[in-house]
């Protein structure tokens, strides 16, 4: 960690905040803010302390180290897609004719002997300091309150080391933690998630299941934590493959779990199938608080460090954040290992304000009629794509899709009632839309054909089209248009609604010569000018089986909140909110500097 520290510090990517500055939400909300800029930076707090707790820690506390793609290029030692072509090269390895062909295949051959992880005896760098037993005190370390919301302090970047019950299978996993007391943790293991697998296994026999968790060491650690790896692979083996040597593992003290010698700090422990907890609520990376659930108990039974640890933590919650940046790293690098599954695939993104699985955009090749809805099932059966709610497919005449607005064009020049697949299949547990946890609907559009022929609409202006709109529904307040000039035409919808939205979408209907595209949102929540942050709500809001509504050639889409009226029985989360006395405070200090444009950008 100090490594890349000095690093950042060297690239101007480090800020150094040397003033006390409180766990308790302000530390997190400074980042929060900071990994919005344009100029983000990493941020190193020397002098944390908590009021709640009346302490002033001696652990400085490390954020946003992912804070845009020079800083991703130093902790990976190179460009991501260096590492993308360096797989793809890997998987299609052969022994090409003559001496130099057989001499290149054996060098890289060679090469893939420093990919497994090597396990070390002795004492690591990560347990020069060790607290056992009574002295293990949870609160000694500076672990983060970040939301006024939030159940409590939870550990947000720690590498989770389990195994399975057999000891052959090792996991690195990347879930949130929350602070019960001195010496237990929420483990926040979700129902698709190795960890949970491995979980179910140690339950099944009643054995007590170890787990260590990480904190620092080489931030590339914290990256593999949270890759998409398939089932029964270890994800330190892209740690070897990516530094081209071998992760250096040292045996837990208390348990037989081995972790990273270079780690910052770890917390050794156990966890009881038998005890579970409520969790939460958290303000999480979809920018909505998750309720209280029950989740498994870890026992913590020792902490060692360095002598001079740095404590690691992320802040999640509406887009964009720091994991913008890994994202973007994790597309890249995994590209190859999809298309051994999807072998049309050309390229994918996810934009960030579409929160990653709420949102993908696919290019691809099409052979045949249908191809494209063929290839959305199999798409969503690979692996973690198995949890993405909205896929868009386009053909190779596409922009690049990184380009936002020129792909969006495209899209809406080829959006009709054919184009359009609504299925269901499992979500993400962080997902609040659907009507069952885990499971809901998915939409597919086919946006590989060729533009559509459409009738023409008679494109009024805003003020026109809501007085028009204001007559046939009283609960529509304001209205906004994007696209006019596409073939679907967009016009988002603020409304106080009074009846479910299907029947204001029927009662709509005299105005589909004027538009094509409805899209409905909460008037007193909703800034319907911001098009990047109604992306963040759209996607978050709706269960595509329950809130699109298909009449013809016009379209609407139901993001509001939903509740008795859509007959929605869950608990519809609150969107997270910065604490507005916390900035306050901060502008005071010159802790942060934002404007009201600022603010009304990111919905803060």
């Amino acid at each position: 960690m100090d490594n890349i520290i000095e690093l950042l510090r060297q690239h101007n990517l480090l800020k150094i905040i040397n003033e006390s500055v409180d766990i308790d939400l302000e530390i997190p909300h400074i980042a929060f803010i900071e990994a919005k800029k344009e100029d983000s930076k990493a941020l190193l707090f020397l002098k944390p302390v908590s009021k709640r707790l009346g302490k002033e820690f001696h652990i400085p506390v490390l954020m946003n180290i992912f804070s845009s793609k020079e800083a991703l290029k130093l902790i990976f030692g190179k460009d991501p897609q260096e590492i993308s072509k360096e797989i793809d090269e890997l998987m299609k390895l052969r022994i090409e004719a003559g001496f130099r062909g057989k001499a290149e295949f054996f060098t890289k051959l060679l090469s893939l002997k420093n990919i497994p992880p090597k396990r070390v005896g002795g004492k690591g760098i990560c347990q020069e300091f060790v607290k056992q037993g009574d002295k293990v005190n949870l609160f000694n370390i500076p672990i983060l309150t970040t939301w006024p919301d939030d159940g409590g302090a939870f550990i947000t970047m720690g590498q989770v080391y389990t195994q399975s019950l057999d000891g052959k299978l090792q996991n690195l996993g990347m879930y949130r933690m929350q602070v019960y007391d001195k010496n237990h943790l929420g483990v926040h293991w979700q129902i698709h998630k190795d960890g949970m697998h491995f979980f179910n296994e140690y339950k099944k026999e009643n054995k007590k299941m170890p787990i260590s968790i990480a904190i620092g060491g080489d931030p590339l650690y914290i990256w593999c934590a949270q890759t998409p790896m398939p089932y029964g692979f270890f994800e330190l083996l892209l740690y070897g493959f990516i530094r081209n040597k071998k992760a250096k593992l040292i045996k837990s003290l208390t348990n037989p779990i081995y972790v990273p010698d270079d780690a910052d700090l770890v917390l050794e422990g156990w966890v009881n199938p038998q005890n579970l907890e409520l969790e939460g609520p958290f303000g999480d990376h979809t920018g909505f608080y998750t309720p209280k659930e029950l989740y498994p108990v870890m026992e913590v039974t020792c902490i060692t460090s360095k002598l001079e640890p740095i404590y690691h933590a992320t802040v999640v919650g509406k887009p964009p954040i720091e994991d913008k940046y890994m994202g973007q790293a994790t597309a890249r690098i995994f590209l190859p290992l999809l298309k051994t599954t999807t072998p049309e695939l050309i390229d994918y993104d996810m934009p960030e304000n579409g929160v990653f699985h709420n949102l993908i955009l696919a290019k691809m090749k099409t052979r045949y009629f249908g191809h494209a809805k063929q290839f959305m099932h199999a798409f969503w059966g690979v692996g973690q794509m198995s949890f993405v709610k909205h896929a868009i497919f386009v053909g190779e005449d596409a922009p690049p899709l990184h380009e936002r607005e020129s792909i969006s064009r495209f899209i809406l020049n080829r959006i009709n009632k054919e184009s359009i697949i609504i299925s269901e299949g499992i979500c993400d547990a962080l997902d609040h839309a659907s009507p069952n946890a885990c499971y809901g609907g998915k939409l597919g559009l086919d946006c590989t054909i060729s533009e559509i022929e459409t009738e023409t609409k008679e494109i009024l202006g805003d003020v026109e089209l809501l007085d028009k709109m204001s007559i046939l529904c009283h609960e529509i307040k304001d209205i906004k248009q994007f696209m006019t000039d596409t073939k679907t035409p967009v016009t988002f919808i603020s409304i106080k609604k009074e009846r479910a939205v299907r029947e204001v979408f029927r009662m709509l209907r005299p105005v589909r010569k004027h538009t094509k595209l409805l899209v409905f949102t909460d008037a007193e929540s909703d800034d319907i000018e911001n098009l990047y942050m109604l992306i963040w709500k759209v996607t978050n809001n709706i269960d595509a089986k329950r809130d699109i509504f298909i009449e013809d050639e016009f379209f609407g889409i139901d993001a509001t909140k939903k509740g008795v009226l859509e007959g929605y029985e869950r608990e519809w989360p609150n969107v997270v909110n910065c604490d507005k006395n916390v900035l306050e405070r901060l502008k005071k200090r010159a802790l942060i500097d934002i404007d009201d444009d600022f603010a009304k950008r990111f919905w803060i």
